[in-house]
């Protein structure tokens, strides 16, 4: 293990700490090549071809759908230190690739600009970014396994849920054999989002009651509105520059058609789909779920529409106080 060489941060060192030299000692010993000699390759890497992508993902959906079949007839598994193993794993994997896009994105953006950084293969496209995008890529079907600790837990699936989890395998793919050079910020945003998700996760799984529940999708939303704004961008440079030259653009931009094309439909989809997800949720439900019957003589909702138990109606009848938790009283 070298020493390790800290510094005052600066542009080309955003930690001060040279962290790609301490990757690549990790990388090394794990795989037994250089993280600097990686070389991304269609068919000789895993998981690299679109037949094992799409089947990957049918199999992802073939287990929901038996899975919860056969768990009808079974009780429900805790699961929960395996759960809690998982997403405290998922965030410290999520925090470490961020950091290192963090550092290889910041010294191209100060001495290149935004437009060379997400346009011009010398600057999104670089063999270590290529390695991390490959992480990234994979690390998408650790996180298939959100969905199965959903089914043994028998617990509630969401098309929301569902199709994220399929649509962004599938998304990364693209980009990755797509070479966007724009692929940094969607990715680099979504390990941040990734980052806050998943300790939540880890904490509930502990039994810690975290108030900012609802701030992740607000978080998860204004991602896919920046990321949008970049890849409409980016599409619309390369698609004038390459057919509509005489259209005002900004000039050539990197990238395959068909990734533009996944880019522009996934992205677009997930936006909608979350802030009909953060209405139907936060909003509308949290208000009408006050409305709902009790039954059984124990109240359905608290203050936050977690749908979490803080009061028992007598006689068949309760009351909500001011903040919107029910509270018990006699008829």
């Amino acid at each position: 293990m070298k020493a390790i060489d800290i510094q005052a941060p600066s542009i080309d060192r955003p930690f001060g700490i040279h962290l790609w030299p301490l990757f690549d000692q990790l990388y090394t010993a794990v795989t037994g090549t250089s993280a600097n000699d990686f070389v991304f390759q269609p068919g000789v890497n895993p998981i690299s071809t679109f037949k094992d992508s799409v089947c990957i993902i049918a199999a992802y959906y073939a287990v929901l759908a038996g899975g919860s079949f056969i768990m009808k007839g079974l009780p429900a598994f805790k699961l929960k230190f395996v759960f809690q193993l998982h997403n405290l794993a998922l965030t410290l994997v999520s925090g470490g690739l961020l950091v290192l896009f963090i550092e290889q994105i910041i010294p191209t953006l100060y001495n290149n600009g935004l437009f060379y950084s997400i346009c011009n293969v010398g600057g999104g496209w670089t063999q270590p970014l290529v390695l991390l995008y490959y992480l990234n890529y994979l690390t998408k079907y650790v996180e298939l396994l959100d969905t199965v600790f959903l089914v043994v837990k028998k617990k509630p699936l969401t098309f929301l849920h569902c199709y994220h989890h399929g649509a962004t395998a599938l998304l990364c793919f693209t980009q990755l054999v797509g070479s966007t050079s724009v692929s940094w910020v969607p990715i680099s945003l979504n390990l941040m989002v990734h980052v806050v998700m998943y300790w939540y996760y880890f904490q509930s799984a502990r039994g810690v009651r975290v108030w900012w529940k609802q701030w992740i999708t607000r978080l998860q939303i204004a991602q896919f509105v920046i990321d949008l704004g970049f890849i409409y961008f980016a599409s619309y440079t390369y698609f004038t520059s390459t057919y509509w030259p005489h259209i005002p653009n900004a000039g050539k931009c990197a990238g395959e058609e068909y990734a533009a094309y996944s880019g522009v439909a996934v992205i677009s989809s997930y936006l909608v789909l979350f802030i009909s997800f953060y209405f139907a949720t936060y909003k509308k439900g949290g208000k009408s779920s006050v409305k709902k019957t009790v039954q059984n003589g124990t109240a359905a909702i608290n203050g936050n529409g977690n749908g979490v138990s803080n009061g028992k109606a007598v006689n068949g009848s309760a009351k909500a106080n001011g903040n919107g938790a029910v509270r018990s009283r006699k008829a």
